[in-house]
């Protein structure tokens, strides 16, 4: 489904990222892990089409998609969850799901705020709440149901559980477990690797801008050098 090839990026006159690949297939649940500061948002913005890419090739259902601007990206079927959540303060839950809604891909049972009550539960109770008024966990759970509400092919989150507590992050995997059996297809960037070997099929870490290790959960979960050179644990 997604395919990234080679891609090279710059901010300024600094590159960034250094020839990076890494796919993720339909129904798969695929990480990108590292450290900070080593090329895991560039490479999600790259794909966006939020960083403009040097070099390398990014296809999208067989179509190349790099150089396009970040709305085609989004209606092409790629619902991204960013970094410090982003949703609207003055809006209130409801009103920031049905402020992205759409259904360009003309699909037969879209998404509703009904599944997403069903996915997180929480914001049922929140509903008519501003979003300034939600925890940090509710405005992810926004986050990744307002990403839904575009009917994407394939869900990327940065940073899916960063800063949030242990009892909320269970609530964020479970929802993402759940929409892993509906055969959505999902990259995510996390540091939480029980959970992350829980859900996911394959991971590729990051070193300085390149990727350095792929493999299945079973190779990583079991290689304790790999996790202490450049996951830190």
């Amino acid at each position: 489904m997604l395919q990234v090839s080679d891609i090279t990026a710059f901010y300024g006159s600094s590159q960034a990222l250094f020839g990076v690949s890494l796919k993720v297939r339909r129904d798969e649940v695929v990480t990108l892990l590292g450290r900070n500061g080593m090329g895991k948002t560039t490479t999600v913005k790259a794909i966006m089409g939020l960083v403009e890419t040097g070099g390398g090739k990014i296809e999208f259902d067989a179509k190349k998609i790099n150089g396009r601007p970040s709305y085609e990206t989004a209606r092409a079927g790629i619902g991204l969850v960013p970094e410090g959540r982003q949703i609207f303060p003055n809006l209130t839950v409801k009103e920031n799901i049905l402020a992205t809604a759409a259904n360009y891909r003309n699909q037969a049972e879209p998404y509703s705020i009904d599944d997403i009550m069903v996915i997180f539960p929480r914001l049922k109770e929140r509903l008519n709440h501003f979003g300034n008024q939600l925890s940090g966990g509710e405005q992810q759970m926004l986050a990744i149901g307002r990403a839904l509400m575009i009917n994407p092919k394939l869900l990327i989150l940065d940073e899916a559980t960063e800063g949030l507590a242990p009892l909320v992050r269970e609530e964020i995997w479970r929802g993402l477990a759940i929409l892993k059996e509906k055969g959505l297809a999902i990259l995510v960037i996390d540091k939480h690797l029980d959970s992350l070997f829980a859900i996911a099929d394959n991971h590729y870490i990051m070193e300085k801008g390149r990727i350095v290790w792929e493999g299945r959960t079973s190779s990583l979960r079991d290689d304790a050098e790999i996790k202490s050179r450049y996951l830190g644990v």
